[in-house]
């Protein structure tokens, strides 16, 4: 057996394998498929300051390779997830982090203080793909000046692990990723969804009731490595590589590009089984190559 664990800035890793957010609820939804103690971490879906309804329906389609989502970060709110989702998922033998979302740089902190309380989890990855209220609803992540904002006032009030999650709609992802670092951030995790649409020929609509939606899966994959790999050539600190993975070949690529540790998302919607999968194909990858410890293989590339 190789050593698959990896130090993450701070956060240990029994292996690199996480769950991406949005796609794995908030854990539970999968005890009856896998021993969620064997992951190297779960990050809970979407969580807002206030509860949020989400978008109307429809808010999902399958695209080619992959599909597109509208869901609206569809959530009850920080308060019910620290009174009601953390007390059954505080005592899981895994890394349990928040993904965090908001539509103005108070909403960010105010939920980073809440969370910071919870002494079983370990970090937060903040969502800066989300609109911008008062900036018109452009993406905070998708300016330099506004996600370096919205980072420094996060870690002024959150003292744990900080990752930051990176959106693939920019000209220069290295310029984001550089900018947040340098605003505290202890990790960045990409890509996030890459916007795309849907059209129903038949009855001449968009699918989606939003018109445009995230697009992920499998289509995604050579741009999030591409974006992973420029990004960790650009960084100090570590990144977190997502972005179509559904098979322990998939894991490797991302971790010969530079990512010390992967997220797993949509392939968890066809198979719920497929992150112990992707460890155990992990270790045999390392074994048939002689390699003693994951850690050999990142950043290769």
């Amino acid at each position: 057996m190789a050593d698959l664990s990896v130090n993450v800035n701070g956060l240990a890793l029994k292996n690199p394998v996480l769950t991406a957010s949005g796609t794995f609820g908030y854990g539970t939804e999968f005890q009856d498929f896998i021993d969620l103690s064997r992951l190297g971490g779960f990050i809970v879906k979407g969580t807002t300051l206030h509860r949020r309804e989400g978008n109307p329906y429809p808010r999902m389609a399958e695209t080619p390779a992959g599909m597109l989502n509208a869901v609206g970060l569809q959530n009850k709110g920080v308060d019910y997830f620290i009174g009601h989702i953390y007390p059954e998922i505080k005592d899981i033998q895994s890394n349990i982090l928040v993904n965090v979302s908001g539509s103005t740089v108070a909403d960010y902190v105010a939920m980073a203080e809440k969370i910071n309380e919870l002494d079983k989890i370990p970090g937060i990855e903040l969502n800066i793909s989300c609109p911008n209220v008062k900036e018109g609803g452009m993406a905070f992540g998708t300016s330099c000046v506004s996600a370096a904002e919205v980072v420094k006032a996060v870690r002024q009030v959150y003292h744990k692990h900080l990752m930051v999650k990176l959106s693939p709609n920019v000209t220069s992802i290295q310029e984001i990723a550089l900018a947040v670092e340098a605003a505290g951030a202890d990790s960045v995790s990409l890509i996030n969804t890459l916007l795309g649409m849907a059209i129903d020929a038949k009855r001449r609509r968009p699918v989606l009731s939003t018109v445009t939606g995230g697009l992920s899966g499998p289509c995604v994959k050579p741009i999030a490595l591409r974006m992973v790999w420029q990004v960790a050539k650009a960084v100090k600190i570590p990144v977190v590589g997502l972005g179509g993975i559904v098979s322990a070949t998939d894991a490797v690529e991302f971790l010969l590009a530079g990512a010390s540790a992967v997220q797993i998302g949509t392939a968890n919607f066809i198979d719920p089984a497929v992150t112990i999968k992707v460890i155990d194909g992990l270790n045999q990858y390392l074994d048939d190559n002689g390699f003693k410890s994951v850690r050999e293989i990142i950043g290769l590339i």
